[in-house]
């Protein structure tokens, strides 16, 4: 399939940038990232006090299933809360510049040095610091592998 071919909405987010966030809570959006995202992006808080950024076809695809977890569990509600209520939908503008909320900012303790990261169906948004402390922590254990952390994958 040439790559003209391939589905955008099914297509992966992979490899490691630096944009900077400008005074005004602006980033750039890595250059091979725009064109899937170029219609709008939906912000959340991620794990690790990261900033997930999603495709809307991919949120609404992980709202759905969030959709289906019982309401009458604490967990699920809390998790909820704090997903949805720092969400937020943006579109780039003409350079390829989001504008990252401060809720947002604030979560992902993010400055001016910056990670964008792919994630298979998401990108992730780190402070460049604590993307490195991340990844040289994590390091050893990808290397190791000797317990297996998904099975059947390997």
């Amino acid at each position: 399939m040439r790559r003209s071919e391939v589905n955008p909405d099914v297509s992966n987010f992979f490899g490691t940038y630096t944009p900077r966030l400008d005074d005004k809570g602006r980033l750039f959006l890595p250059a091979k990232f725009r064109p899937r995202l170029e219609t709008g992006i939906v912000l959340t808080r991620g794990q690790e006090n990261c900033i997930y950024g999603w495709t809307t076809e991919s949120f609404n695809a992980f709202t759905d299933r969030i959709r289906n977890t019982p309401f009458t569990n604490q967990a699920a509600r809390n998790f909820n809360r704090m997903f949805f209520s720092g969400a937020s939908s943006e579109v780039p503008d003409k350079q390829g510049r989001i504008s990252i909320p401060p809720v947002l900012r604030t979560w992902a303790q993010l400055d001016k040095e910056c990670t964008v990261v792919g994630a298979m169906d998401r990108i992730e948004i780190w402070d460049s610091r604590r993307w490195d402390e991340f990844s040289a922590s994590q390091e050893g254990p990808f290397a190791d592998m000797s317990e297996e952390v998904m099975p059947g994958i390997f």
